[in-house]
């Protein structure tokens, strides 16, 4: 092992999978191996705050496979002075927390308190099976006010569908080759009154994302990367406009969407000098309705399918020449809710470690993981805000791992996973 001097490094993770430590006959099996880390010098550098979480705006009538997880979860409903939620985030000082999901692309912002503002409403014949939703001005006044005083940084997720038509149409990069076309330049009329009030107020939000899940593999609805590039540069010129007398102007960032390459290749080259973060989304372990996932999170075949968005995205940056970065902007190991009793136990940190390590080695400056509260794999209860397995494994990270990535190697076995960073607070020799 091969440390550069005045660093300490630290071996954050040694991942056993199921069925190596023991044979079928429950009988202990020594496996001999080595551990190689090269110190000389950092492979990647992820931002010194790699941790973040997600907060999304489900009601609690989100229900899937007969299951409602969501309760009282959402942006609009949370308790924000449970003193449970506010230690468990302030204990991160900072936590980064990227605010939108689905929803915010149904998302409404009041801009006068005369206005009324309705929450989200379960109808199947609306587009996402809900109405509009609105945020409301003292919402958003409470919100920062619990953002300030838990020292959380804060990405919020914008609505791009606005002025927007949706008709059918075909894609190759939908499911079936089919779903529903957005059309049309982005309307930030709305958008543009919201951050002109956020600036007003003093409020500090890191970056403005712009949609979710609207291009790349298209689940629901499909925007062509040419109109989302425009409307990328319509938000840039937005936030320089308005930011024009600050110091510091929020970054932006876009488009949190599962990756498909020439999308993502055609958005990076149209969207030049006005993207700072490309985000994407990686749900590597499937459905969460799957009743075999405990098997599929200790499958390290299973695992190694997350570096294939991941190094597709490093060389598309690398090849574009791009300034923008990257970022998982939404990660929870199985969609649709995860799974109780599997995606909120012990058994998911093999998978949330490994990909930590794994993301940090192809130079992803954040990961979000889906969700802080809300679903089946929130880092904290969706009912008591007491924190699961994996927020001690996100807070041990946060503490310990510092942003420079060191090549690491386990040799002996394939079901043993080895990663290693310079410390954060590293201690001359």
């Amino acid at each position: 092992m091969v440390l550069q001097k005045g660093l300490l490094c630290v071996l954050v993770c040694v991942l056993c999978f199921s069925g190596f430590i023991c044979d079928v006959k429950g009988e202990e099996r020594v496996v001999e191996g080595v551990v190689r880390i090269d110190g000389s010098r950092p492979i990647a550098v992820t931002d010194e705050n790699f941790i973040c979480a997600t907060v999304e705006f489900w009601p609690p009538e989100k229900c899937d496979f007969g299951s409602c997880a969501w309760g009282n979860s959402s942006l609009l409903n949370l308790d924000l002075n449970n003193s449970v939620l506010f230690n468990a985030v302030k204990a991160f000082s900072p936590l980064r927390i990227r605010l939108g999901g689905i929803l915010q692309d149904r998302l409404i912002y009041q801009t006068d308190r005369t206005e009324e503002c309705k929450p989200f409403v379960y109808n199947t014949s609306q587009l996402f099976n809900y109405t509009l939703g609105c945020l409301s001005l003292d919402r958003w006044d409470e919100l920062n006010s619990f953002f300030t005083r838990s020292r959380a940084i804060f990405t919020f997720g914008l609505n791009a569908l606005n002025g927007k038509t949706v008709e059918e149409g075909n894609t190759s990069f939908g499911p079936a080759n089919a779903t529903l076309v957005a059309k049309g330049s982005w309307d930030y009329s709305n958008a543009e009154s919201f951050i002109r009030y956020t600036v007003n107020k003093g409020y500090d939000v890191f970056a403005w994302a712009l949609g979710n899940e609207l291009g790349g593999i298209a689940i629901d609805l499909f925007v062509d990367a040419d109109q989302y590039a425009r409307d990328t540069i319509a938000l840039c010129r937005l936030v320089r406009e308005i930011y024009r007398a600050k110091i510091r102007a929020p970054q932006v960032m876009a488009p949190d969407d599962l990756l498909e390459p020439d999308w993502f290749q055609k958005y990076l080259e149209k969207s030049q000098g006005s993207l700072n973060i490309i985000s994407q989304h990686i749900y590597n372990l499937g459905a969460g309705s799957d009743p075999d996932l405990i098997n599929r999170i200790l499958d390290p075949t299973v695992l190694d399918i997350a570096a294939i968005p991941l190094r597709i995205l490093q060389n598309l940056l690398n090849e574009t020449g791009t300034s923008a970065v990257g970022w998982i902007g939404e990660s929870g190991g199985a969609y649709n809710n995860g799974r109780d009793g599997v995606t909120n136990t012990f058994v998911l940190s093999f998978w949330y470690l490994d990909i930590l390590g794994m993301a940090a080695t192809y130079d992803t400056k954040v990961f979000c993981r889906q969700t802080l509260v809300g679903g089946y794999y929130g880092l904290l209860d969706t009912a008591t805000f007491l924190p699961n397995p994996d927020y001690f494994s996100a807070l041990l990270w946060h503490r310990l791992m510092g942003k420079h990535v060191l090549r690491t190697r386990f040799e002996g076995s394939s079901k043993i996973r080895a990663y290693a960073h310079c410390a954060k607070n590293p201690v001359s020799s």
